[in-house]
């Protein structure tokens, strides 16, 4: 079986619990951070991680950071890997 991944993109207003929030729905559907990249610019953060997905539901995953971006009010997107590569090829 070929391993999945998906790219999660999260980005703004920082504020305690952003982090913990993303992480958390991830590892309540079972999914594995395989690497993860978070900077603050003058008060703003934007989070990258790369998930391993395969075997799960991507559109479940999806729909559970639309609820933590809610909560959170900030932005995420979560694609898979391939679309990611495949929207910012140079």
């Amino acid at each position: 079986m070929k391993k999945e991944r998906a790219v999660i993109t999260v980005i703004g207003e920082d504020h305690p619990g952003i982090i913990a929030a993303v992480t958390g729905a991830c590892a309540e559907l079972g999914i594995n951070i395989e690497d993860l990249s978070q900077t603050v610019v003058q008060g703003i953060l934007t989070m990258t991680l790369i998930v391993d997905i395969t075997g799960k539901d991507l559109r479940e995953l999806q729909r559970r950071l639309a609820r933590v971006a809610e909560e959170q009010r900030v932005k995420i997107i979560a694609q898979h890997e391939d679309i990611f590569r495949y929207m910012h090829r140079v």
